[in-house]
């Protein structure tokens, strides 16, 4: 447990909206490890000298410490328009759409080994949740929720992955990026559910990035920020606390082990 504050007055909560990455699932922790060299690669073309090899690192790593939770494609028009603002790589791709290709390309080496070793059952699925994940979503389901996954990831990954941890069937639905599509999935589900409620039923909003805990607050949910050590799948990692009490989290933990308080929290 981090940080449990009161909670503000809403009605009856009766949908949660929650983000997979790193807040359910770590099938793929590490991914900024793929990203932030795979971007100074392309932006620098290897024609950067060290000075300038030193800002454009210092740019990607607070560019990507920024955008944490947004979806792949915004992350890289960002690369295509820094690779043109430097003009160091004349031979670079002048479509997003081939970034994010080769971005999947290397990420997906790591994820497809864990997901493999899931499904041949060499390693326990629960290896890669967030400690007590299927627990808060058990408890979410027994108090009648809805629940929503938006996701900054590929639908189909997301569906995939989540099928894989065993997951899926807790879930009224999956969305996440489509391809060739910039369009925010978090902001078009919440969107989608506030209009459908019409401010008749509460809502919950979960997750590891600002961006949901924004969209959340914006849309006078119920946040609850995940400050998740991906890599151990508990415990806490205080960058994310920060950005997500910067974001206005109206709530903070580090994973789901305290179920018990955490359901006192949002249904006491």
């Amino acid at each position: 447990m981090v940080d449990l504050q009161e909670k503000p007055k809403l009605n009856k909560i009766r949908v949660a909206v929650l983000d997979f990455d790193g807040t359910l699932s770590t099938l793929r922790c590490g991914w900024e490890g793929v990203m932030r060299p795979m971007m100074v690669e392309f932006i620098s073309g290897g024609n950067a000298d060290v000075q300038t090899l030193k800002k454009i690192e210092e740019e990607v790593s607070g560019y990507i410490d920024e955008s944490t939770g947004i979806q792949t494609a915004t992350q890289m028009k960002w690369l295509y328009e820094t690779v043109i603002k430097y003009g160091l790589n004349k031979d670079a791709p002048s479509d997003i759409w081939k970034y994010k290709a080769e971005y999947n390309r290397r990420l997906m080496e790591n994820v497809m080994c864990r997901r493999n070793d899931v499904e041949r059952g060499k390693t326990a699925r629960e290896n890669y949740m967030v400690a007590g994940a299927e627990e808060f979503l058990k408890l979410l389901k027994k108090h009648g929720l809805e629940i929503y996954v938006a996701s900054g990831t590929d639908t189909t990954d997301v569906k995939d992955e989540a099928k894989i941890l065993g997951l899926d069937n807790y879930f009224t639905a999956i969305e996440g990026a489509e391809p060739k599509s910039e369009i925010c999935s978090k902001e078009a589900v919440i969107s989608s559910l506030l209009e459908r409620n019409k401010g008749e039923s509460g809502m919950l909003v979960c997750g590891d990035g600002k961006v949901e805990i924004r969209l959340g607050r914006g849309a006078g949910a119920l946040t609850l920020g995940v400050a998740s050590n991906e890599e151990s799948g508990y415990g806490i990692n205080m960058a994310k606390f920060e950005r997500l009490k910067k974001a206005g989290a109206h709530a903070v933990v580090s994973d789901f082990k305290n179920i018990k308080e955490i359901e006192q929290w949002i249904f006491g």
